[in-house]
């Protein structure tokens, strides 16, 4: 068992002792020397600690940044920078990569480690979760062997209170050797006194000293009362050897012992970059017995300063016992996103009514300006028809987008989406892949983009890649308007239904193509490599909490501005290019014949594709093809091409439009499917180039997903069309 500050003493390494804390030889930093000049000198402070543990709410708190807030791993994927002030003086916070240690095993800890260890960082803040205090101090145990200045939030006291725990902050910091602050990031409490701590204890490079009054035996005696924590002897005994033949070869690298105790760890990436040739002390891994001896301080610890820790959140175990059943959980997820659809639909459809008449009011006033003004019939036609009603029906859709936003919002931030990737785990790993791997593919229900750059989370090249390859096939929000619009037109009461099977048909082909991958992709860049399976997900189930109304709004309203950003950037410059194709030919403007247009030639290009599928109109292969810009392009080219936009009921006249060539609800279940799995948007296509670093891969993604929403629609329409006819 190894020694600390707390630990069993004598030279048997047994029997009773004390300590206290000695004076600091090293004086913190006075704020008033941070001014350097009439702007002063910007402080750098970083937020680490495990994931879940509040970083991200404490870095929105202090520089209110919207950056998104989830219980699950992986959502802050490379560092954030945000500027706040203390007294005056500027400071730079960033937000790192939630990681539970520093031992580097995924591209998300490699992020955290290298910042950390760089010469930008000036101050340390270890986000602790005070409700988990044994799980969180590991991390902690790590950052003090760096040598750099850190301090503790220690947050969610809220909770702590709630159950009626009690930790000595006194106590705690003397056995560290460092401050430690309480703070309830999500109430703002604490923030004044957390600051002050940093920016007091910048150029404090080690723990204030601990007085070691046991006896230490033999050439070990009084060198280690610097260290909150003390190893074995024979630890020890190699952490000092390897430190003095490392300060030696490196002299211009910083702090010996936390490189010596890396190269005990046979940790790569030291081992690579700084290699010390000891073949009779480093002569194997010594990582288990420097784990387990960090655990055993962290007993000690716990054990000193918290009181009533066993207390458990009664509620939440009651609850786990249900959502986190082996047989009940998949059931009961799919029956509450199926509610969150209801919902989505019962109101947001009421909402979108209204949009509609606005929309039409709007378009018209603006044609009869535009004529009363004498524009010509070529501009009111681009104003009118291709940017205010190409734009403006997307728009519509923002009462649903809102809605299923705000539910997921308070699932997310009550902590139940946690349990999902939970539930999760042991499918993944029967897949082959890392139980975290679920995780990308919830994020892939908001957004593609993050959802893809989540995947750095996963430590093997080929798990990323099989990530990289099935996350589009989750049911982004773009697409959220597609359904709306083709299950409320052709399947009536059963709409928010039909809207949520593509959510969930989005799921099954991904594990289906994951199962596939498993069995024969074992050659070349997906090959398995046998980690996934054991490489189980690591992660904190979050107590069950209210919402905080203000990351739930943070959540929303960036889903919110992404939509209406989307809507007056891609999609208004879609709208526009779209107008052009369809009012252009060659031989000049078509004046309203869009048959004779380049967007007829091209979609016509499409059709024998797309014919099989139920989409043999070149309308319809035009609108698809235009989606691979955004999503929502599809809708308002639909509505654009049938010119069916910016009328009142626009809708049923699109409805009408359809049914003449005989589109039906086989053809419209097809078109949901296709677009559901085939090319991601242009962003997502960038995103997995830059992810994958690969041009020859983003190529390969984009023709399989391709030839999969191919075969999953044709199959569909075939199926479909033998109960619609």
């Amino acid at each position: 068992m190894g020694r600390s500050c707390c630990d069993q003493g004598g030279t048997s390494g047994k029997g009773a002792m004390s300590f206290e804390k000695a004076t600091n030889t090293m004086s913190p930093t006075d704020p008033d020397e941070l001014v350097e000049g009439e702007g002063g000198r910007e402080l750098t402070v970083a937020f680490v600690g495990n994931p879940n543990c509040g970083k991200t709410t404490l870095f929105n708190a202090y520089t209110g940044a919207n950056l998104k807030v989830a219980n699950w791993p992986g959502v802050t994927v490379e560092r954030k920078e945000g500027q706040t002030s203390f007294q005056g003086h500027p400071v730079k916070l960033v937000d790192l990569p939630g990681t539970y240690s520093l031992t580097c095993y995924t591209m998300e800890e490699q992020v955290t480690r290298d910042y950390v260890l760089s010469d930008d960082v000036d101050v340390i803040i270890d986000v602790v979760d005070a409700s988990s205090l044994e799980h969180s101090l590991y991390l902690t145990i790590q950052l003090l062997e760096l040598g750099k200045p850190v301090v503790i939030a220690l947050n969610m006291m809220d909770i702590v209170h709630k159950r009626g725990m009690e930790i000595d902050t006194h106590r705690l910091p003397e056995m560290l050797g460092m401050p430690v602050v309480p703070i309830c990031a999500r109430k703002r409490e604490g923030l004044g006194p957390l600051m002050h701590a940093a920016v007091h204890h910048q150029g404090v490079t080690h723990p204030d000293p601990i007085i070691h009054t046991h006896e230490v035996p033999g050439d070990l005696e009084g060198k280690h009362e610097m260290y909150a924590m003390v190893y074995s002897d024979a630890l020890e005994h190699r952490i000092d050897a390897v430190a003095a033949r490392f300060a030696e070869l490196y002299p211009d690298k910083p702090n010996p012992r936390y490189h010596a105790i890396k190269l005990l760890e046979a940790d790569e990436a030291i081992t690579s970059r700084t290699p010390v040739d000891l073949p009779d002390i480093l002569d194997r891994s010594y990582e288990d017995e420097f784990i387990r001896e960090r655990y055993d301080f962290i007993s000690e610890v716990v054990n000193e300063v918290v009181f009533n820790h066993d207390s458990r959140a009664a509620t939440t175990d009651a609850v786990d016992r249900v959502l986190t059943n082996r047989f009940a959980s998949i059931p009961i997820f799919l029956l509450i996103m199926g509610a969150v659809f209801a919902l989505t639909f019962v109101v947001g459809d009421i909402l979108k009514g209204f949009m509609e008449l606005g929309l039409q009011w709007f378009s018209t006033s603006v044609s009869e300006a535009l004529a009363s003004a004498g524009v010509s019939e070529l501009v009111s036609s681009l104003v009118v028809d291709g940017v205010i009603n190409g734009v403006g029906t997307v728009l519509t859709f923002l009462p649903n987008i809102f809605i299923l936003f705000l539910a997921l919002a308070f699932l997310e931030d009550s902590g139940y989406m946690s349990r999902v990737a939970y539930v999760m785990d042991g499918i993944m790993g029967r897949l082959g892949l890392s139980g975290r791997a679920f995780i990308p593919m919830i994020l892939g229900f908001g957004c593609s983009v993050p959802a893809i750059m989540a995947s750095r989370a996963l430590e093997s090249p080929s798990d990323r890649k099989k990530v990289m390859l099935v996350t589009p096939f989750m049911s982004c929000s773009a697409r959220l308007p597609i359904y709306i619009l083709f299950s409320g037109m052709f399947f009536g009461s059963m709409a928010s239904v039909v809207a949520y099977s593509m959510y969930v048909v989005g799921i099954v082909v991904a594990l289906l193509v994951l199962l596939v991958l498993k069995h024969v992709g074992g050659r070349g860049e997906l090959a398995d490599n046998g980690t996934g399976e054991n490489d189980m997900l690591l992660i904190e189930l979050p107590e069950y909490k209210m919402p905080d109304a203000h990351t739930v709004w943070i959540y929303v309203w960036e889903k919110v501005k992404d939509y209406l950003s989307r809507a007056g950037t891609v999609i208004f410059a879609a709208s526009v290019v779209m107008w052009v194709v369809l009012n252009f030919g060659v031989g000049g403007y078509v004046d309203g014949d869009m048959s004779a247009s380049f967007g007829a030639m091209l979609g016509r290009l499409a059709v024998p594709v797309l014919a099989p599928l139920g989409l043999g109109d070149w309308r319809i292969s035009l609108a698809l093809v235009a989606g691979i810009s955004a999503k929502e392009v599809v809708v308002s080219s639909i509505y654009v091409l049938f010119g069916a936009a910016g009328s009142a009921g626009a809708s049923a006249a699109l409805a009408t439009q359809l049914s003449a060539i005989g589109f039906g609800p086989a053809s419209a279940l097809s078109l949901m499917v296709f677009c559901l799995l085939y090319v991601p948007c242009i962003a997502t296509i960038a995103t997995i180039h830059h992810e994958s670093r690969s041009g020859r891969w983003t190529v390969f993604s984009v023709v399989f997903q391709l030839v999969v929403a191919w075969v999953v629609a044709f199959l569909t329409y075939g199926i479909a069309s033998i109960f619609f006819g």
